[in-house]
């Protein structure tokens, strides 16, 4: 399975200007291969909050989950981005505990923020990666690549340069968005009539 798999690190977290939703950008480590994910505004800050090590007065969700996993000493191996199906991302949480390895099914933002609380190694499937990665501008491709969350310093906001990288990649969804909003709405009006 791990030939099937590559390995990623997070390389940042974007605001949709238009939705204020918001995407954890994935790059392929060794690579500058991207993988762009939406994930709420929720997850997104707990991601942000971790990465940046902020104290926090009481443990959150994922810092929870994280101390039941110690608590019952299941060791978390590494997390996955398993598969894609119908523009949505599964992910996969695998964990050691009693001498079984254990798949546990999760979204891949829970995942991920387990991920930098527990500091174990994201993986996506070579297939997901291969459908929904993108490469950036071969002018951008020269610039050196940002350190990741592998046991260094992850950047949570980047300069404009590298935001260019996704500016087509985002104006395409949020005009699908509004594609499909406006469908939604010439077929409300011709139900209405």
């Amino acid at each position: 399975m791990a030939d099937e798999m590559v390995e990623v690190v997070i390389d940042s977290i974007r605001v949709s200007l238009m939705s204020q939703q918001r995407i954890v950008i994935l790059r392929e480590k060794d690579s500058v291969r991207y993988l762009p994910i939406w994930i709420g505004v929720y997850e997104a800050e707990a991601i942000t909050i971790s990465l940046q090590e902020v104290e926090v007065s009481r443990p959150l969700t994922h810092d929870l989950l994280k101390n039941v996993f110690q608590t019952l000493k299941a060791r978390v191996l590494r997390v996955e981005v398993s598969s894609l199906r119908e523009d949505t991302f599964y992910g996969n949480i695998v964990v050691e505990t009693n001498g079984h390895v254990v798949n546990i099914d999760a979204r891949p933002s829970d995942a991920l923020n387990l991920a930098v609380r527990v500091r174990v190694p994201i993986l996506v499937a070579r297939e997901v990666m291969d459908t929904a990665g993108i490469l950036p501008e071969s002018d951008l491709q020269e610039e050196p690549a940002e350190k990741g969350m592998a046991g260094e310093e992850a950047e949570v906001e980047v300069g404009e340069e590298r935001l260019s990288v996704f500016e087509d990649f985002l104006e395409k969804l949020n005009l699908e968005e509004k594609d499909e909003d406006s469908d939604q709405e010439k077929d409300d009006d011709s139900e209405g009539k």
